[in-house]
């Protein structure tokens, strides 16, 4: 394990690169760098109960269709998200209105992406804040680093993102993409604003549909998966989350002391109730 001053150098000669964790893959690294080892006492490795990945009492993440509101049964739907965002916390929606072309080739645009040449990828590497599209590894990486990069889609606030500025090998289909979440996004809230017993359209009226943030990260194969980790323990800082997976797998969800395998639903969109929301007057 490095000490505290090869840590931080190889940290600094890392980001310089602005090839991000692909860059090291590459390169045809065989070993993990100590940079991304995870320490046993680190947050990002902490084993709640039991071997992480497995699902000891097998629940299930509830599965919530939409279509039974234009099926005319718009009560059990509202129950069945009132049901899910309490106990759970996260569930997947189907029958959502979102075609299955724009899922598809939303994730193959942000594959498409993050597998470009290193050179072009780099024009978008920043971490600057004001910069509305920015490419990067680790949110915070001087201080804690994960398995990943990511390209980060600021559409919204406060002014609605040039297209422009969206790299041309996801431009048109990220545009596209934003315009079917927010539409599902403002039924969701809709939703929950009745589960809540509030009028339809109380949490949309309170702008939470407003901000609207995509974050595409991207998981290069790893030599050694036991000794790192993609995404660390966490909750998420929004209302709600929208999450497009894909089929490979591996995110997870702490319940009642258990880490729970969120098992891929072919075409579903995952709704993670946040921060914002459950600290609400009115939460669920």
């Amino acid at each position: 394990m490095a000490n505290t001053q090869e840590l931080m150098q190889q940290i600094k000669a890392f980001d310089e690169s602005k090839a991000g964790v692909k860059g090291l893959i590459d390169d045809g690294i065989t070993k993990v760098p100590s940079m991304f080892i995870c320490k046993p006492d680190h947050p990002s490795a902490e084993d709640i109960s039991g071997k992480p990945g497995h699902n000891d009492h097998q629940l299930n993440i509830p599965v919530v269709d939409l279509g039974d509101v234009a099926a005319g049964k718009p009560s059990q739907v509202i129950e069945d998200i009132r049901h899910a965002a309490e106990s759970v916390g996260f569930f997947h929606v189907v029958n959502h209105g979102v075609p299955k072309r724009v899922l598809e080739e939303m994730l193959e645009g942000i594959r498409g992406f993050h597998e470009l040449p290193r050179e072009v990828k780099a024009e978008y590497y920043t971490r600057d804040p004001m910069r509305k599209v920015k490419y990067f590894s680790s949110y915070n990486l001087y201080k804690s680093r994960a398995w990943r990069d990511s390209l980060f889609c600021d559409m919204m606030a406060p002014e609605p993102l040039d297209p422009q500025e969206l790299p041309p090998v996801c431009r048109d289909i990220t545009m596209e993409y934003t315009n079917e979440m927010h539409k599902l996004g403002v039924t969701l809230f809709e939703l929950l604003s009745e589960a809540l017993g509030l009028k339809s359209d109380h949490l949309e009226g309170l702008d939470c549909a407003k901000e609207h943030l995509i974050a595409a990260h991207y998981y290069p194969p790893c030599p050694e998966p036991e000794l790192t980790i993609g995404t660390g323990k966490h909750s998420d800082g929004t209302f709600i989350t929208l999450l497009l997976q894909d089929q490979i797998g591996g995110l997870q969800v702490l319940h009642e002391n258990q880490w729970i395998d969120v098992v891929p639903v072919p075409g579903s969109v995952i709704v993670n109730i946040g921060n914002f929301m459950q600290a609400s007057p009115d939460p669920l």
